[in-house]
This record gives structure tokens, sequence and C-alpha cells, in this order.
């Protein structure tokens, strides 16, 4: 294990230190204009804190409006972040199992044409899955952005190289006693690709929560919308009263912290995907 020295770690603190201050400095400034009010803000004088906390930008941007409806939103994103977390985990966790545990013709050659589609932008995608999602009258509805990310390659990727790591004698011994190939995936695979799709996990709903481009472009109705898409109409909506699109982009924030700060424990184990293998 290597060792740092006493001038190494200081230096390694300062710097991240730094870096931390970075980051936080705008959520801080936010926070604190959420609580001022519009005069305030705009007055020409910087302040961090604001001279009178007042809670008038939360109630009015909570208070039920047809325009900008941001309880509905916050919904909508929750329904979509854990339904595409939940069909990611089935997907991968199966996928990965059949690439690594069953022999059938051509599966090597399948996989590589799976890991070559990982070379074309995102972009490239759109207009062939909104054309389906609109054939299967789904636009407009939590499954119009739920299923397109249902198999993401590179999450197949991860979760295959880790399965790979496994000793195929598990798989022998559990055959010898009769078991099937479901038995064995759910009784001896699965528990041990927990650190791998708990990684997966974390990710997902991040970028699920954080996706603007593809729920913006199915997701038109306003009853319908997502947080991060609604965020933007927030802003025009709100555009002269600062204090009430930065109390929306807070709102927003807050199952990002809650994930991280909650789920950190299981995070850093998760990175260590060598855990799971004994």
């Amino acid at each position: 294990m290597m060792k740092f020295t006493v001038l190494e770690r200081f230096v390694a603190s300062v710097i991240l230190g730094i870096c931390s201050l970075i980051w936080i400095f705008p959520v801080a400034w936010a926070f604190f204009t959420s609580f001022k009010s519009k005069n305030e803000i705009l007055s020409s004088s910087f302040s961090m804190f604001p001279k009178k906390y007042i809670l008038d930008n939360y109630l009015e941007l909570l208070d039920s409006n047809e325009q900008t409806p941001v309880l509905t939103w916050f919904f909508n994103s929750i329904v979509i972040s854990v339904g595409q977390t939940i069909l990611v985990l089935i997907v991968v966790s199966l996928a990965a199992y059949g690439y690594t545990r069953v022999d059938f013709r051509g599966r090597d050659l399948l996989f590589l044409i799976l890991l070559s589609t990982m070379m074309f932008p995102a972009v490239l995608s759109l207009i062939p899955n909104y054309k389906i999602i609109d054939s299967m009258g789904l636009v407009n509805s939590p499954l119009a952005v739920i299923l397109p990310g249902a198999a993401g390659v590179y999450n197949v990727f991860l979760v295959h190289q880790f399965a790979k790591g496994i000793p195929k004698d598990l798989d022998e011994a559990a055959t010898i006693d009769g078991a099937n190939h479901l038995q064995i995936f759910f009784h001896v695979i699965l528990p041990l690709i927990k650190p791998a799709l708990t990684v997966v996990a974390l990710f997902t709903f991040a970028a699920s929560w954080n996706d603007f481009l593809w729920p913006s472009i199915v997701l038109t109705d306003v009853e319908a919308m997502a947080i991060t898409p609604g965020l933007q109409l927030l802003q025009g909506q709100y555009e002269t009263y600062p204090g009430i699109a930065t109390a929306g982009a807070l709102i927003a924030l807050l199952p990002m912290l809650g994930m991280f700060m909650f789920a950190q424990k299981y995070f850093m184990q998760a990175l260590q995907l060598s855990s799971g293998i004994k």
C-alpha cells in the first residue's frame, strides 16, 4: 500500500479543499439567493447572505398553477428515474449472465457487435427512437423516457466484465446439484454481482434524473414533463424573478444530494468491483 508523507497529505488536503470550495460556492449562493427578495437580488450590491430570509419564492413556486406545476414535474422525474433504474438492473443483469454463462453460437460475435454500437454518438438514435415511441403511442408518457434507456451498452459491458470474473466452478457445482439457469442466476450469480449492480443503479438514477435532451423531445405536455426540461420552462416563466427560478433548481437538486449523502457508503464500496468475489 502506497504511503504518503506529511507534506504530500497537506498538499492534497489543500487542493481538495480548494476544489470543494469551487464546487460548493455556486450551490451555497443559489441556496441563499432562494431566500432573498427580488429587489435584494437585483440590487447593485453583492451579498452572499440575505438581509432578511423569506419563503415567498418557495411558496410562489409550490403554489399549484397550470403553467409551472413543479410538484408534478418532481413526481414525474421520480417515476421515470426509479422505473428506468429498475428496468436497467433487470436487463443488464440478465444480459451479463447470458453473455458470460450461457454458451450459444455466435455469442462472442454478438457481444462484439453490441460493443461496437458505443462508437456511434447518442444523437444519431434520437430520430429512430422518437419514431418508435411515437408509433407505440407513448409520447408524453413516462415509458417514452424509461424504455429507450433500459439497455445501456456501457452498463451491460460493466456487469459483463464483473460477472466474467466469477469462477465457473460455482455454476458447475450448482448444476450438479440440479439447478437450472434461473436458479443459478438468482442464487449464485446475482448475489455476487451486487457491487457492479450498485454502481449501475447509482449512475443510472443520476443520469436519468439529470437527462434533459430526450425528455424535452418526448415530453412536450406541461403535465407530463420531467423536472429537468421543466426548469427551462420555469426559467422562461420567471425570468424576471431569479429567486423563484433558483428555488426550483434547488428542489430539483434535492434527490441527487440525498442519494449521494445516504448512499455514499454503498457508492464507495461499489466502486471496488472486486469486493464481491472471495
